[in-house]
């Protein structure tokens, strides 16, 4: 039984939603990256990235190859930098939107006084 297109998106935004995960995709958006990089780029306990970077991986939205003792990660495709970068746009044009409503609310508690 295969599951609705609407709700395998519903899963896939859900994965992505930790903080954690975000930043290791955004800091992955630059080339891959040995974890012992993403450890120094990030403010997290060595085993919360683990348990991040393997929820990545199984969702295939990043690979990992092993090379010694050294771990490289990296995205799986461009599409998911692509995704990134529509974020931003997209938070940016949220954002900016409620600085003009804040703006407004302003003006009018000046313009009552």
């Amino acid at each position: 039984m295969s599951v609705p297109l609407y709700q395998a998106k519903a899963e896939f935004f859900r994965m992505l939603g930790h903080p954690a995960r975000i930043r290791v995709l955004e800091l992955l958006q630059d080339g891959p990256m040995p974890v012992r990089d993403l450890l120094a780029a990030m403010e997290i306990e060595p085993s919360a990235l683990s348990q991040q970077l393997a929820v990545l991986r199984r969702s295939g939205i990043v690979t990992a190859t092993r090379t010694g003792s050294t771990v490289v990660y990296e995205l799986a495709g461009g599409d998911v930098a692509e995704l990134m970068r529509a974020a931003r746009r997209i938070l940016t044009h949220m954002l900016h939107g409620q600085h003009e409503l804040l703006e407004e609310l302003r003006e009018a508690e000046v313009g009552a006084e």
